[in-house]
This record gives structure tokens, C-alpha cells and sequence, in this order.
């Protein structure tokens, strides 16, 4: 398999969702209409399903890449905060068969993109109906995923194994928000993987910490860490 399976509005989301799949006349287009117009009515004509799928495929591929060397896959409990259409989670799921997913998500698109860590920021680019569908047609069992949003469900209580959160916490929003929750669902052992702007400042939270992947290709200049047992 090398490319997801999308219906249109899967694809029109994606699209929403994760701006390296835009080449620089589709940026340009972006820019001047804007991500909420672009991705909801441009991106009709500028992309196909098929070629949305086989470009967000190879961007999961690579995101895959960068954990699987780091982490056991499988046999896990793993979370996602943040993680889209669930790019990743699907290509573990392809590789490693006996997991447990959980997904905790916003479920509306924002019309304004508004930078930086504002209490009031409350940006969300999800559709949790198109979530669950995109898991199920690119091969994960509705009995091995939960889905939650983040504003009405009470979220999982769960001792989990593997904590991702890719270009979310800590990259368009503050670590803070979930360090309580993280902290009573996981154990020193726990692996916690995300990106983030400062990675110094995660010295004094974590024992242990690793660097996975470099990102200066972006304005928001990044490194995605691998951590586990809170120092306090």
C-alpha cells in the first residue's frame, strides 16, 4: 500500500491540515484566500483524492520513520493528541496489528489561523466523523480506536504506553494544557513524543529525553523530542 484511501471531503481536510503538501503556486493561493477558503472550496479544483492521498501517505511514511527506531510498536497503548487525520496511527496500525488507540481531537475547523499560545486560541482543524471514517477505510478495526472531543467527552483514563502529539502541543499549543493529564496517564516508562519550539525548556520536566528530528525548514523552527518519567 502506498497511498491512503479518501473520499473528497478526507482529502479537502488533509489538505486543511497539513501545509507541506502544497507546492508554491498552491501556498501562494493559500495565502490569498486564506486556509479556511483554500481548503474548502480551492482545494477542489487544485487536488484529486488519489493525489492527496499518495503525497499525505508519503509524509505519514516518513513521520513513521522518524519513531520506529526509538519505540516499541507493538502490543501498546497509544494516544494521540493533536494528530489529524490519524496519518500515523494508521501506518503503525499497517505494520504492528496489536494496539490499542486512543484519539483525543477538536471537532470543528477554525476560519482564522491565529499564532501563538493565546488562552483564548481556540483553533481546531478536525472533522471526528471524517476521523473515525479515514481509520476504518485505510484498514484499523472501530474495536482497537476511541475517539474523543477534547471539549464535550470525558477523556480516557488510561495508563498508556506511547504518547504522541506531532505538531500540536507544544508547536501550536502550550505543553501546560495536558502536563496534568499526561502525568496521571503514564508512568516512567511512558514514551512521550512531540514537537516543540523550545526544546531546552523540557530539560527541567523530563528525565530523559531524545532528539528524533530536526525541523529548520519551517518558520517555526522545531525539534521533535522523544521523552518519559516527569522530574516531578
Amino acid at each position: 500500500m502506498s497511498i491512503f484511501h479518501l473520499n473528497k471531503k478526507m482529502a479537502r481536510l488533509i489538505v486543511l491540515q497539513r501545509i507541506e503538501l502544497l507546492g508554491p503556486f498552491q501556498k501562494r493561493i493559500r495565502k490569498l484566500f486564506g486556509r479556511y477558503l483554500f481548503g474548502n472550496f480551492f482545494s477542489k479544483f487544485i487536488f484529486n483524492t488519489e493525489e492527496v492521498g499518495a503525497l499525505y501517505f508519503d509524509i505519514m511514511n516518513k513521520e513513521f520513520e522518524s519513531i520506529n527506531n526509538s519505540i516499541d510498536l507493538k502490543n501498546q497503548k497509544i494516544l494521540s493528541i493533536g494528530g489529524g487525520m490519524g496519518g500515523l496511527e494508521t501506518q503503525i496500525n499497517s505494520k504492528f496489528k496489536d494496539n490499542k488507540y486512543y484519539f483525543i481531537e477538536k471537532n470543528y475547523v477554525s476560519k482564522k489561523v491565529k499564532y501563538g499560545w493565546d488562552p483564548e486560541n481556540n483553533e481546531g482543524y478536525n472533522n471526528l466523523n471524517l476521523l473515525k471514517d479515514f481509520l476504518i477505510l485505510n484498514g484499523m478495526k472501530e474495536a482497537d480506536f476511541k475517539i474523543y472531543d477534547q471539549d464535550k467527552d470525558e477523556l480516557p483514563n488510561v495508563e498508556f504506553d506511547i504518547i504522541t502529539s506531532l505538531y500540536s502541543l507544544d508547536y501550536h499549543y502550550d505543553f501546560n494544557i495536558y502536563i496534568d493529564y499526561i502525568k496521571k496517564n503514564s508512568n516512567k516508562n511512558t514514551k512521550i513524543i512531540f514537537d516543540t519550539i523550545r526544546p531546552e525548556f523540557f530539560s527541567n520536566i523530563f528525565k530523559n529525553i531524545k532528539v528524533l528530528k530536526i525541523n529548520d525548514e519551517t518558520i517555526h523552527k522545531s525539534k521533535r523530542l522523544l521523552c518519559s518519567e516527569f522530574i516531578k
